[in-house]
């Protein structure tokens, strides 16, 4: 089956996304915005500043997903913008929403990357950053599971930390995978090792 192609969308920025859906629950200025994403902690899934919130919320504004409400001003600070959902921004975020669900699509992964590489590597040394690497996978794991039990604890609905679940299988998956590599290379009867060092030797000068 082959991969369907995403929607090619106004506004790509997936913070876009996570600022649609907090407008869902009502208007809001960009800083109540900013403290929301951070209190919530939304900064581990979405990446952004407080100025590219800024910049994003003009971008979904040029694209009528949004519209400036009212004005306000509290004391001496500056004035706040407050903005609200169109029509159209509404219709935009369930169908992003729907879309990021259900189609799997094609990503980069760091680590994607330094496997398709990993043979300039020589075997000893990719196996120890391997090990490594399990290590830390291990610890990461922990402190999700960590966090997961603490905010549950605490009261919070687990539906509301599934992305955290999500993490610790790809985690999980990852470490399996490792392992498994492991093996591939150091089995002492069919493992890839000497195949793998003889290739550097021809290689050095």
């Amino acid at each position: 089956m082959t991969e369907k192609k995403a929607k090619k969308r106004k506004v790509s920025n997936l913070l876009a996304l996570a600022v649609l859906s907090y407008l869902v629950q009502g208007p809001r200025h960009p800083y109540e915005l900013s403290r929301m994403l951070r209190e919530n902690d939304d900064g581990r899934s979405i990446k952004f500043t407080h100025g590219s919130l800024y910049m994003v919320v003009q971008q979904l504004a040029k694209a009528g997903f949004v519209a400036e409400q009212e004005t306000t001003r509290e004391g001496g600070r500056p004035e706040r913008t407050v903005y609200a959902l169109t029509d159209a921004g509404r219709k935009e975020q369930r169908d992003w929403l729907r879309e990021l669900v259900e189609e799997p699509q094609h990503e980069y992964p760091r680590f994607v990357a330094a496997l398709s590489l990993i043979g300039a590597l020589h075997p000893d040394e990719a196996v120890g950053l391997l090990r490594r690497r399990l290590e830390r996978l291990d610890e990461q794991g922990a402190e999700v599971r960590a966090m997961i039990d603490g905010t549950v604890s605490a009261g919070v609905h687990p539906l509301f930390l599934v992305e955290e679940e999500y993490r610790l299988a790809l985690l999980a998956a990852d470490r399996a995978f490792t392992e498994r590599f492991i093996t591939q290379i150091t089995d002492p009867e069919d493992g890839w090792a000497p195949a793998w060092a003889r290739f550097h030797e021809r290689q050095d000068p």
